[in-house]
């Protein structure tokens, strides 16, 4: 009996040991079930605060965003001061000048307010200037590889916008010295503009009209309206071809061009009407090389 007593207690401390080991291993099998949650559980949350972050980043990013990439893509030549707002929502002046260490400088009266919401693959752009723009002006940006495209979208009248001539002499030379007076208008029914690997495409049509022409540098009162014209199609080719002519006045200007992937070409002529010589020679001096009674106009 001893010995039966003495097995059976054997194989109970056996069985005890077993259980003990069995329980200890599940213990910290759930132990590191647990830990690997967690962690998991820290992870998400913080991958979820950086993302919570980096929305909230770009939501509320400022308005001097904006500015500081219109400042680049003109080399400084427009500035958006005293920026408000975010980079979806906000308003500033637009100032035209000459460049890095420019003193030149103009302003418009008005604020330009904006909107940007996105759109599909692009986002949206909604501009209003009450002094200058004709209604709410929408124009879509689609960033690409590569390539970005911006169009101008179609609105119930062609006109977008008109602003004083006078805001030209922010941009130095010669259109300080020029002085112009008069009114600037730009009108499109429609334009899309796509660079490519830096190339510029040209499809649809703009206008850029001068009307009443007046300049500090000449007797007469008024010199006259003119109109530049930009068209394009790009299933055609790079270039887009621009042209120059005079609607009425004693100045006679005309010219043709194109802008090609290395910008733009243009050759033109200004003559004074007959009569108006005297009136309009120091003028004609100023805007291009002369060749006796005409003055040469050379871009590119």
């Amino acid at each position: 009996m001893s010995i039966i007593s003495a097995a059976l207690r054997t194989s109970e401390r056996g069985r005890t040991a077993r259980f003990a080991r069995t329980g200890f291993a599940e213990s910290t099998l759930a132990e590191l079930a647990w830990q690997r949650t967690r962690g998991a559980a820290s992870r998400w949350a913080l991958a979820g605060a950086v993302v919570g972050a980096l929305v909230a980043f770009m939501v509320y990013a400022p308005a001097a965003w904006l500015a500081s990439a219109v400042a680049s893509a003109t080399g400084e030549r427009l500035l958006l001061t005293d920026a408000r707002g975010t980079l979806w929502d906000g308003s500033a002046l637009p100032v035209l000048t000459g460049g890095p260490g420019s003193r030149d400088a103009s302003a418009l009266p008005g604020r330009l307010e904006w909107n940007l919401a996105w759109r599909g693959l692009g986002v949206e752009l909604r501009t209003r200037q009450a002094c200058c723009l004709r209604g709410e002006i929408r124009t879509l940006i689609r960033p690409g590889f590569g390539r970005m495209s911006v169009q101008v979208l179609p609105s119930q009248s062609t006109t977008l916008g008109q602003w004083p001539a006078a805001w030209l002499a922010g941009l130095g030379t010669p259109w300080n010295t020029l002085q112009l007076g008069g009114t600037l208008r730009v009108t499109s029914p429609g334009l899309t503009v796509d660079w490519v690997q830096g190339r510029a495409r040209f499809t649809g049509e703009a206008a850029l009209d001068i009307a009443n022409a007046s300049s500090r540098v000449a007797t007469l009162d008024t010199l006259g309206s003119y109109r530049l014209t930009l068209r394009g199609d790009a299933a055609s080719g790079d270039a887009a071809s621009v042209s120059l002519v005079t609607i009425d006045g004693a100045l006679r200007l005309s010219g043709q061009g194109e802008w090609t992937a290395t910008g733009l070409r243009f050759r033109g002529e200004a003559q004074a009407a007959e009569g108006n010589e005297t009136a309009l020679n120091n003028l004609l001096n100023i805007i291009g090389r002369r060749q006796g009674a005409r003055s040469v106009i050379s871009i590119g």
